[in-house]
């Protein structure tokens, strides 16, 4: 179900879009100021260097930009963006050809994820907050991308699913094991003494 704050947007968006098609340049402004920060934040996640995720994010406007005819709204436009977003990170990284970091995710169980969220509930809202933005800096490029769609943009497996062109199962698979890397960074950011209690509380 898409909430009434959710439709308020995409038809905002799209009153922004006809704007800009039908001449009128300034209105691409106003789609810029809404989506800035969070396709640097997705850049930074894929990209993880400050410079290139802001070059990233110029180029993903300017491709916007270009395309704007294109968008056909069948999709959502945050859908559409961040999938331009993803494409472009792609495109950079391949010229930059890095490699990306390794984080061992075998150890750790459906149920010991689990555990790690409800601990993490523990934690005040703006403290889980930053604890997690700051472990998800640390993990593999893709994986960052995923889970902050997932998590802080609140997008269904099917919108994801359509961002990185693969199925929605694969999707599930692929957020189940970001998940877990992002358990393997936490086990080692947070309180021994609030995962123990909820491993214990929590135990079959």
């Amino acid at each position: 179900m898409v909430s009434s704050k959710e439709q308020m947007t995409i038809k905002d968006d799209q009153y922004y879009i006809t704007k800009v098609l039908e001449g009128d340049t300034s209105a691409f402004a106003v789609l810029v100021d809404r989506y800035k920060d969070l396709i640097f934040t997705l850049a930074l996640r894929m990209i993880k260097n400050k410079e290139e995720a802001e070059e990233v994010s110029q180029d993903t406007f300017i491709k916007v930009y270009k395309k704007l005819s294109k968008f056909k709204g069948d999709s959502k436009f945050s859908t559409w963006i961040y999938k331009v977003t993803y494409n472009t990170c792609l495109d950079r990284l391949k010229k930059l050809k890095r490699t990306q970091n390794t984080v061992a995710i075998d150890e750790f169980t459906g149920h010991q994820v689990k555990t790690m969220d409800n601990a993490l509930d523990a934690l005040e809202a703006s403290e889980k907050k930053q604890t997690i933005q700051d472990c998800m800096n640390l993990l593999p490029n893709e994986d960052g991308f995923l889970l902050t769609l997932y998590y802080f943009e609140e997008q269904s497996v099917e919108e994801i699913a359509k961002v990185v062109n693969l199925k929605p199962n694969n999707v599930k698979v692929k957020l189940f094991r970001s998940r877990k890397k992002l358990t393997n960074i936490l086990r080692e950011r947070l309180d021994p003494e609030i995962i123990e209690s909820y491993e214990v509380a929590h135990k079959k």
